[in-house]
């Protein structure tokens, strides 16, 4: 790699943390009081799937230990936002879904999120958004393959 390549990676991936930084900053303050941002990034997740998932594959998903996952799900339990079921055909595992608290509180905290969102699109540019998009989604893809 060369120099001007390390300078631009460098560069790359300092704004890309100190974005990520502020965007969970700005989302965190706008959530409805008592929900966390990885409560939030859970319920969006489950509420978009189909069917369930074992706390594995969630941890799997956001690419956390299965630890980090259990807490975040053993609190969404305890508030009521999902529902978790032993595995009829496999009793050592559990099978997580989003309950119908769930689904409210996921759409509470969206709209309470979504003005900060707009407003950060609107003031960039949605041209900008478009263009930068599937640069993102490449990254991710790249960053994923790593693990």
């Amino acid at each position: 790699m060369s120099d001007e390549n390390d300078t631009l990676s460098r560069s790359l991936f300092s704004e890309i943390l100190m974005t990520d930084q502020l965007a969970r900053s700005a989302l965190t303050k706008a959530l409805p009081k008592g929900m966390e941002l990885s409560h939030f990034i859970v319920l969006n997740h489950l509420a978009g799937l189909a069917q369930e998932r074992t706390p594995a594959q969630l941890a799997k998903s956001f690419h956390l230990t299965r630890g980090a996952m259990t807490n975040t799900l053993s609190k969404l339990e305890w508030q009521g936002h999902v529902h978790i079921r032993p595995d009829w055909d496999d009793a050592r595992r559990k099978l997580v879904t989003i309950s119908p608290s769930g689904v409210q509180a996921r759409n509470t905290a969206l709209a309470a999120i979504t003005p900060v969102i707009s407003d950060v699109v609107d003031a960039v540019g949605a041209e900008k958004v478009r263009a930068a998009l599937p640069v993102m989604r490449e990254l991710r893809r790249r960053l994923s393959e790593l693990e």
